[in-house]
């Protein structure tokens, strides 16, 4: 692989620090600092599970608020990027890609969550075609954002972020370290051997949890193509966060219901299937109040008899709620997100 330039790097990381400028001040304070603490751990290059100073951790983040203010926030734009064939739009990831994959290195650019820009640079691991989509796992991470997402599909191609959901496994396990509390997450660590040793359960959980990911993802894709663009519009028109995590946690659902369950179960993956039951949280449970008496059955022998039923119902249902949110965007435009945050989650749920 060839290291990548100084003059993009740079690039890619101003843009992450101008998009995290604007918007890192929409985060819950719990989460701000927890993602500032994991930046900062990046940025430095100390490992996973080692002790981070507080004190030079407090200093570092007065410093970046400091940097972001004097330097990104009223920044006029986004920069473009330094390529041979010239600058090019920062969110040309189609553009930016086939310059930069034959020299082994991948870039993302997007909008992520609550209209946030999102960024990166990194060393591509691996770049194959699953089921006619070209998947890309990213590996060490030369530029990032604030709060980064472990995958994306956008444009046809699928793309997960190796090092960015090694860090959010590692977090997970940390937290739970501390109580230990019995349930999906401790059946997951159990399932990847954390009790034995940690750091290779890491790994053998964070390669597994790729796959799921990539399975999520092709369901994504699955999804964008019963829906269609009306979908990405109507996403982007959002001015009410309770709808806009509505429509996602929607749209979640039916992409696992068409790929990542029947998937896992046909594989009898008990690791991602208990780890997917973990991370079935927030808007994302309220919507799905089946799922817990049909995991349990799953765990109690039913051969996964509940959960093919509950993903076979929900790829119909799922899409007829997704068909739904899009008619109400057609009705009340600009003003969709007041329209869905009136539905509530028990009007939308499978149960």
């Amino acid at each position: 692989m060839t290291a990548p330039d100084r003059r993009l790097v740079a690039a890619v990381q101003a843009n992450c620090h101008i998009a995290d400028a604007r918007h890192a001040r929409s985060m819950t304070l719990c989460t701000y600092l927890l993602e500032m603490r994991e930046l900062y751990r990046w940025e430095q290059g100390i490992a996973l599970g080692m002790p981070l100073a507080r004190a030079d951790v407090g200093a570092w983040l007065a410093a970046r608020e400091a940097l972001w203010e004097r330097e990104f926030e009223d920044a006029a734009g986004y920069s473009p990027l330094p390529l041979a064939q010239g600058l090019v739009d920062p969110f040309d990831e189609a553009a930016v890609n086939p310059a930069l994959v034959p020299s082994g290195l991948v870039y993302g650019a997007g909008i992520g969550r609550f209209g946030k820009p999102q960024f990166f640079l990194a060393e591509l691991e691996r770049d194959e075609v699953r089921d006619g989509v070209r998947v890309q796992v990213a590996g060490r991470e030369y530029a990032r954002d604030l709060a980064p997402a472990a995958a994306t599909a956008r444009g046809g191609t699928i793309t997960v972020r190796l090092q960015t959901l090694t860090r959010l496994l590692w977090e997970k396990a940390e937290a739970w370290e501390g109580k230990r509390p019995d349930g999906a997450l401790k059946a997951a660590f159990d399932a990847y051997g954390f009790a034995a040793d940690a750091r290779p359960a890491l790994e053998r959980m964070a390669a597994a949890e790729t796959e799921t990911l990539i399975l999520h993802e092709l369901g994504e894709v699955r999804a964008g193509r019963l829906l269609g663009p009306r979908w990405e519009a109507m996403l982007a028109g959002f001015d009410d966060r309770h709808a806009e995590l509505v429509a996602r946690a929607a749209r979640d659902h039916l992409a696992d219901s068409l790929v990542t369950l029947p998937t896992l179960l046909d594989r009898g993956a008990p690791g991602p299937l208990h780890f997917w039951f973990a991370n079935l949280d927030g808007m994302r449970r309220e919507l799905l109040p089946r799922a817990a008496p049909a995991y349990a059955a799953w765990r109690d022998g039913d051969d996964g008899r509940a959960l093919r039923a509950a993903a076979t119902a929900g790829a119909a249902h799922w899409e007829d709620v997704c068909t739904r949110l899009l008619d109400l965007h057609a009705q009340h435009g600009v003003g969709v997100g007041a329209a869905i945050s009136v539905l509530l989650p028990a009007s939308l749920a499978l149960d």
